[in-house]
């Protein structure tokens, strides 16, 4: 039998490699230029590797009862690793997933292709293009994971993106979003005020080194109108092996403290991660 060997592909956003996982059998990381963007074991979809992944997920897992299927809107696709994990977990979901590359696209259908009939259907778009084009009230969740290299783009962190989402999601729906930062939270506290504007409900989910300032890393920031099962995502979190804390009401309050709203016209994007922050070998 022949082992599986790296793959190396030019796409739209730069190198795209896929690595084998020695321990499991058809398990692959996806990086581009070195940054990890995907790990998907094609015998175990509900296997996530990533942390920020396993986090996405209790979000998935929280919006609804056990099993019950969602209409899920992806920005930013990479190898589907969240699609995937919501078709095996919810049976019968309808799932949108947006992504921009569409070389990555190319290279994830040939070489870690989607089973049939998983509901899943892929866009090769940008995000909020599609978004804007997009029905209303027509999802229940909308998870944003869009990275140009492992910078989060300017115009998916805006209030009028803000506007857009909550213009697709149902009235109970929910926003889940892949974010970013390190110490002093300049990027972070400028998502929570700006997402504050529009939702009424926040949380945020992330290891404590990274809450405490420590490191630089990802926090996942969560928003709805309605109220958010935060002591579901806490016993979730905690469990997980590398333990994460759920934060919200009024230690939010205090850390989204004279944070500006961000409009299109003065939207950055997230910053430069530190050397090594997320760089694989």
């Amino acid at each position: 039998m022949n082992e599986p060997v790296p793959v190396l592909r030019a796409v739209d956003g730069g190198t795209a490699k896929l690595m084998p996982d020695i321990d499991r059998e058809r398990a692959w990381l996806l990086t581009v230029d070195g940054a990890p963007q995907s790990y998907v074991d094609l015998d175990d979809p509900t296997h996530l590797e990533f942390e920020y992944a396993r986090r996405l997920a209790h979000v998935v897992d929280a919006a609804a009862g056990e099993g019950a299927p969602l209409d899920v809107v992806h920005l930013g696709g990479g190898a589907l690793t969240l699609p995937r994990y919501v078709a095996a977990t919810r049976p019968g979901s309808r799932q949108d997933v947006v992504e921009a590359d569409r070389g990555l696209l190319a290279l994830v259908a040939e070489r870690l292709p989607v089973p049939d009939g998983t509901g899943i259907t892929v866009h090769g778009a940008d995000a909020r293009a599609w978004l804007e084009a997009a029905p209303a009230r027509s999802a229940d969740l909308v998870v944003g994971d869009v990275f140009g290299g492992s910078r989060v783009p300017a115009h998916l962190t805006s209030v009028e993106y803000a506007r857009e989402v909550e213009r697709v999601l149902r009235p109970d729906g929910c926003y889940a979003a892949n974010l970013a930062d390190g110490a002093p939270f300049g990027f972070l506290r400028s998502q929570l005020a700006t997402f504050a504007a529009v939702f009424g409900e926040l949380a945020l989910i992330a290891e404590p080194a990274v809450l405490r300032g420590r490191r630089f890393g990802n926090v996942v920031l969560v928003a709805s109108h309605a109220p958010v099962d935060t002591a579901r995502l806490a016993r979730r979190a905690a469990a997980d092996a590398f333990p994460a804390r759920v934060e919200h009401g009024p230690a939010l309050a205090r850390l989204t403290d004279g944070a500006a709203v961000v409009r299109d016209v003065d939207a950055v994007p997230s910053p430069e991660p530190p050397g090594g922050a997320f760089g694989i070998g």
